[in-house]
């Protein structure tokens, strides 16, 4: 393919950069470096989607994320990881971009890239869906997430407001009984940007949920506080009180967040500043707890591994908390 027409797929398939926009959400608004955090998170992901759909070969795309800022270069990859996968989605596609890229670049940003598969999956008929067997059973979980906060994302009213949750049977997952939970932390992640990174907009939204869904909106809170930031330590801490019995899932989301950015090599401040806050630790101590307290024999893993797996996250964080 021909660079001119890689340039007309790039366009034909990136969403408009408007899509971001949380004016054109109509998400909540804290402030301008909030609001201007939230937006270039979005763009960058964009820009992540739109070079794996234009770059003619994995070097290529691999060198074009390189050049994304270090704070941002994970939600890159994690849009490269969509756009991967609706490029093998196309007709008369080889099939082979997505697999390239975990292979290659993208096995240092597993966590993101595989929430951008379910990104893609939101935006795919089921027919078009990737293969999984290749993924880690273990964190393959993470597709769910991505996919629960894409239709937190876009569909606020139905997924947000209405509390809407899809049928199980329609993800080749099992057990399927976990199914809703995983997309519950991704749902978690996007009520971060959907209120603005303000906890008690966030908060609010999540008792407004079935109690029995507080847990798992709360991880992904967590993640998303930690990994996208945006909160200065007041806040963080005053989403630790609101959070309350769910304080240490919001703990172990915070954990995972640090353990995605210290394996790609993408820590910064503000990762820091909300593990300490919301851990205890510092982002290579939980990072290490997370690596420390996986499964011995994750290719045996199913859904109640990953789940026994970020529990005793949660417990380890509580109890170093207490001390």
């Amino acid at each position: 393919m021909g660079a001119d027409l890689r340039a007309l797929r790039r366009r034909i398939l990136t969403p408009n950069v408007s899509q971001v926009s949380l004016d054109e959400r109509g998400f909540h608004k804290k402030d301008p470096a909030a609001q201007e955090l939230l937006e270039n998170i979005g763009r960058n992901f964009l820009a992540g989607y739109g070079h794996a759909a234009e770059s003619r070969s994995l070097a290529e795309l691999e060198h074009r994320l390189d050049m994304v800022p270090v704070r941002f270069r994970g939600f890159a990859h994690e849009g490269a990881a969509m756009g991967c996968t609706v490029v093998d989605a196309l007709p008369g596609s080889r099939g082979r971009r997505l697999a390239g890229f975990l292979a290659g670049d993208g096995r240092h940003h597993v966590y993101m890239a595989y929430v951008g598969i379910g990104w893609a999956m939101a935006r795919l008929p089921r027919f078009r869906w990737p293969g999984l067997s290749a993924t880690s059973p273990l964190l393959r979980w993470l597709v769910l997430d991505g996919y629960g906060f894409h239709q937190a994302y876009f569909h606020t009213t139905k997924y947000v407001y209405g509390h809407h949750q899809d049928a199980p049977r329609r993800f080749p997952f099992e057990p399927a009984s976990y199914v809703q939970r995983a997309m519950d932390q991704g749902i978690g992640r996007a009520l971060w940007f959907i209120g603005g990174t303000d906890p008690q907009s966030v908060m609010n939204l999540i008792e407004r949920f079935p109690t029995a869904r507080h847990a798992d909106l709360c991880a992904g809170v967590g993640l998303a506080a930690t990994y996208a930031g945006g909160a200065d330590e007041e806040e963080l801490r005053l989403l630790l009180r609101l959070a309350g019995e769910h304080a240490r899932q919001v703990g172990q989301g915070s954990a995972f967040a640090a353990e995605a950015r210290e394996k790609a090599g993408l820590t910064g401040p503000e990762t820091g500043l909300a593990t300490r806050v919301l851990c205890g630790l510092e982002p290579a101590e939980a990072a290490r707890l997370c690596r420390e307290l996986q499964p011995g024999r994750p290719d045996d893993a199913d859904g109640h591994a990953y789940e026994e797996w970020r529990q005793r996250i949660a417990e380890k964080i509580s109890v170093r908390g207490e001390v």
